[in-house]
């Protein structure tokens, strides 16, 4: 364990959008470790992203449980906050209630094909068009209508050392004989953003120290980055400010929300679309920070 990768109880609240009392709660429960330095509390980078993976897990197994319309549960994929605010105003709202799954964009999507999600989010990079996400959802969705609609934008870069020490810039500065990457797993919105932009390059992964090297979170990319497990990762700016992080912006990525177009799903298109364009739903987002809102509730894409 190092000193160097933990964190207050403070920056724990603040991660997690918790308040300090629940963390404080959490730790007396023992769900979270602590150690101790001097008065301080502290909390390992590893531990904590042992207690957000369990979370993971616990709500990825609610997810295999039979559900039906009758009770009106939906479960909404992805990982980004503004998902855990868009469940709120939906169990506020309606009569829906939300669970919550936090795979990877591909993965999300696979899961509403399979109808085992209910809302998948995404931001995946296509290469050959340069458009995010719709390439991908028209791919997969050939035979059953659907609307994407913008939730957010953020800004997509690098994660790097304080100052910049080994100047990194763009994705052929990666393959340098002196960075070492910490990446993200198949599937993410990340990974296939930088798998895009080494195909479009001629760039062989290979040739890339950490490539091989996976992280199931930005937390975890930008936590290894600050501690010098690696050089550079590839997340959103938002993290980069969190962990502290310098942030080399790359793309505006635009983060959109999947939803198959039944009878069954009229209802929960019409509150979702509600949600995303009404002013409390963008004032809370504007106060969490680090959102491009200028498209939110936009309708990217929409078949009949």
């Amino acid at each position: 364990m190092s000193q160097e990768r933990s964190y207050t109880i403070e920056e724990v609240a603040q991660l997690l959008k918790i308040s300090k009392l629940t963390t404080y709660d959490l730790v007396k429960k023992g769900e979270i470790p602590v150690f101790r330095v001097g008065r301080q509390m502290r909390i390992d980078a590893l531990d904590l992203e042992t207690y957000i993976e369990k979370q993971k897990i616990s709500n990825k197994d609610a997810t295999t449980k039979p559900m039906t319309r009758d009770n009106q549960t939906i479960v909404i994929s992805g990982q980004d906050l503004v998902l855990d605010l868009l469940g709120k105003y939906i169990t506020k709202n309606s009569l829906f209630k939300t669970l919550r799954s936090h795979e990877g964009s591909l993965n999300g999507l696979i899961a509403l094909y399979q109808e085992e999600t209910d809302i998948a989010s995404l931001h995946m990079y296509d290469g050959d068009t340069g458009e995010y996400n719709t390439p991908y959802v028209k791919k997969l969705f050939v035979s059953q209508p659907y609307i994407i609609v913008n939730v957010v934008s953020r800004k997509a870069g690098f994660y790097v050392q304080k100052g910049n020490p080994l100047h990194i810039h763009s994705f052929k500065d990666l393959a340098k004989s002196n960075v070492l990457m910490m990446n993200r797993e198949k599937g993410s919105g990340a990974r296939t953003l930088l798998d895009e932009q080494l195909r479009i390059h001629q760039i062989v992964p290979s040739t890339i120290k950490g490539y091989d090297q996976e992280e199931t979170n930005h937390l975890g990319v930008a936590t290894a980055v600050a501690t010098g497990e690696a050089n550079v990762g590839i997340g959103i700016e938002k993290t980069a400010i969190l962990v502290d992080v310098d942030f080399v912006p790359f793309i505006d990525e635009r983060y959109d929300l999947v939803l198959l177009k039944t009878e069954k799903n009229h209802l929960l298109i019409e509150e979702v679309q509600k949600i995303v364009t009404s002013e409390a739903f963008h004032a809370e987002l504007r106060s969490i920070g680090g959102y491009d809102l200028s498209k939110t509730g936009t309708i990217i894409h929409e078949t009949f």
